[in-house]
């Protein structure tokens, strides 16, 4: 599957032709009811019904909401907080779960994303849980197939489900989004975390900052949602602000860019000092997988106003939801 051709940031998915037709796959407009594809297109009350569910899943008892259902993981990606998560939300509500990963499969002779999509339901796929590296590898999927398709990640895209435990994480501190200022810090040009995040937040009264070089941040980046401020320094990002999302820097991506990493360290760094200048009760939030040293020091990522583990925790019961959600199990 070809990469969309608009602009990287924006990273729309692209206009796929509609399937033919046939006795076992009638045409397909829209993606199947329960199906989470991404945040932009969600409603306000769509997003809060699935965070008042995640209320009421708790991993520890379990719930056989789902026996005997059979969720596929298909993940093109590594992955360890999501797709652990994700099984343990499946185990915790009865389901039957399988991974397939791109390796040891079908994938690495060549086979498309819609044939895999075709072989994972005639064994008896009710759910598949994807995560691909091409923006709108799930939505392709989800226009072929008559089962729920949830999104755990599509290139530069979106990351649904993060962005709905980071916001069900927030709530979990502050009373209410709305009125909350967030500061999102590091290399969100190639982030579907803070893309999903910022769709999200900014439909709850959230407003947003992004702050990193150019060369993570570049000016479009404002453009994605209408209210989003880009800023180069991290002392006008962070001052009084409620909320603190880090991103993961791939030092790979520093390579050939005018900002070295050590450059980046001494601009971007989250340390004890810088944080004393957000509000005093903002919370410090990463998506993982964090780097000592680099994004942050460890006395914030272990300090008292860190919520990143409370992150990981968070993602079962969220995901707990959005596959009750899916196979109409919403209860």
């Amino acid at each position: 599957m070809q990469p969309p051709s608009t602009p990287a940031y924006h990273a729309a998915f692209p206009v796929y032709p509609k399937n033919k037709p046939s006795k076992n796959n009638p045409a397909k407009n829209h993606p199947v009811r329960g199906s989470l594809l991404g945040i932009e297109h969600l409603e306000a009350y769509e997003i809060l019904a699935l965070l008042q569910l995640a209320r009421r899943m708790n991993p520890v008892k379990a719930r056989p909401l789902l026996r005997n259902k059979r969720i596929v993981f298909l993940f093109y990606e590594a992955s360890t907080r999501t797709r652990t998560s994700f099984e343990f939300a499946a185990k915790s509500l009865g389901a039957i779960t399988t991974l397939v990963h791109a390796s040891g499969s079908s994938i690495e002779k060549g086979e498309s994303i819609i044939d895999t999509g075709y072989t994972l339901r005639a064994v008896g796929a009710d759910c598949i849980v994807m995560r691909h590296p091409s923006a709108g590898a799930p939505h392709l999927m989800a226009r072929h197939l008559d089962i729920p398709i949830i999104n755990a990640g599509d290139g530069m895209h979106e990351h649904p489900s993060q962005a709905l435990l980071d916001a069900f994480t927030i709530l979990k501190h502050k009373k209410s989004l709305k009125g909350l200022q967030a500061t999102i810090i590091g290399d969100v040009f190639h982030s579907r975390v803070a893309r999903s995040a910022c769709h999200l937040l900014t439909k709850f009264g959230v407003k947003i900052t992004l702050c990193g070089p150019p060369e993570f941040v570049p000016e479009v980046a404002a453009t994605l949602v209408p209210g989003l401020r880009v800023t180069r320094h991290l002392e006008d990002a962070i001052r009084g602000t409620d909320v603190i999302m880090l991103l993961r820097v791939q030092t790979e991506r520093l390579a050939g860019q005018k900002i070295s990493l050590q450059d980046y360290v001494s601009r971007y760094q989250m340390t004890a000092a810088h944080l004393k200048l957000a509000r005093r009760d903002a919370l410090v939030m990463h998506p993982g997988p964090i780097i000592r040293g680099l994004e942050l020091t460890a006395d914030v990522a272990d300090g008292p106003q860190s919520v990143i583990v409370d992150e990981v925790h968070n993602g079962v019961p969220m995901r707990m939801a959005i596959l009750a959600r899916a196979l109409g199990r919403a209860k």
